[in-house]
C-alpha cells in the first residue's frame, strides 16, 4: 500500500491533488509552520496572467508553532478580495456558475484555524471532483518518510524534477489563447474549466494512471 505524505494547502495545485490518488495520504499536523508555501497560498490564471492569492495569518507565538496550531489573521478583508478574484478570473470558465455557490460561504464565513479552512474546502473539493481519498492526519511528527511530498509541492520549486510521476496534462483555460497553457495552478482552474472532466484530468496527470479509462 502506498502512503503519501502532504501538508495541508490553501486551494491545492494539481500536482497535490494527484497525489490523492495514492492509496492512503497522510495530512500533517505537526510539521512546524513555514512561510511562502502552499499552506496558506494558491496560484490562479487571471487575464493579466498569474496571480497569487494568499491568506493572511496571525503570528505565532513561538517560531517553531504546529501548523495544525496557525490561526487565520481576523484584520483585513482577504475573503472578500480573494473572492473577487476568483470571480473576475473564472466567471467566464464553462463551469463557475455549476459550482459558485459551493464556494462562496467559504468567503463569508470566518474560520479561526489554517488547518481546519483548508481541509474543509478540500473535502467539499474532493466531493465536487468526485474524488474520493483516504486521507488520515498525523498524531506526531515523523522526520523520515516514504513518498515525502510535504515540502517538495513548493511555490517557488520546479516540481517535475521532485515527482517524476507527474505529467502536467494540458486542458482547456480560459486565457489560454493570450499566456499559452499555465501548468499545475489551483485545482480551482481544473474544476471551474473542466467541471466533470476534472477527474480523468488527474489521472491522465499522474504516469501511475496515464492514458486512464
Amino acid at each position: 500500500m502506498k502512503t503519501t505524505y502532504l501538508s495541508t494547502a490553501y486551494l491545492a495545485p494539481i500536482a497535490w491533488y494527484t497525489q490523492l490518488l495514492s492509496d492512503q495520504v497522510v495530512v500533517e499536523r505537526y510539521c512546524h509552520y513555514i512561510k511562502q508555501t502552499y499552506r496558506n497560498r494558491c496560484m490562479i490564471a487571471t487575464a493579466n496572467g498569474l496571480l497569487s492569492l494568499s491568506i493572511p495569518i496571525e503570528k505565532p507565538a513561538t517560531p517553531k508553532a504546529f501548523t495544525k496550531d496557525i490561526r487565520i489573521a481576523a484584520h483585513g478583508d482577504w475573503q472578500h478580495l480573494h473572492w473577487n478574484a476568483i470571480v473576475s478570473a473564472y466567471n467566464s470558465s464553462p463551469f463557475f456558475e455549476y459550482y459558485e455557490d459551493d464556494f462562496r460561504p467559504f468567503y463569508e464565513k470566518k474560520t479561526t484555524f489554517l488547518f481546519d479552512f483548508n481541509e474543509t474546502l478540500r473535502e467539499m473539493i474532493c466531493r465536487l471532483i468526485d474524488l474520493e481519498p483516504t486521507i488520515v492526519y498525523s498524531e506526531e511528527y515523523l522526520p523520515e518518510v516514504d513518498n515525502d511530498f510535504r515540502e517538495l509541492i513548493h511555490p517557488k520549486k520546479n516540481y517535475l524534477p521532485f515527482d517524476s510521476a507527474f505529467i502536467p496534462t494540458p486542458y482547456y483555460q480560459v486565457f489560454q489563447q493570450k499566456h499559452g497553457f499555465q501548468p499545475n495552478l489551483s485545482i480551482i482552474d481544473l474544476l471551474f474549466n473542466m467541471g466533470p472532466e476534472s477527474l480523468l484530468v488527474l489521472f491522465n496527470s499522474t504516469k501511475q494512471f496515464h492514458h486512464f479509462t
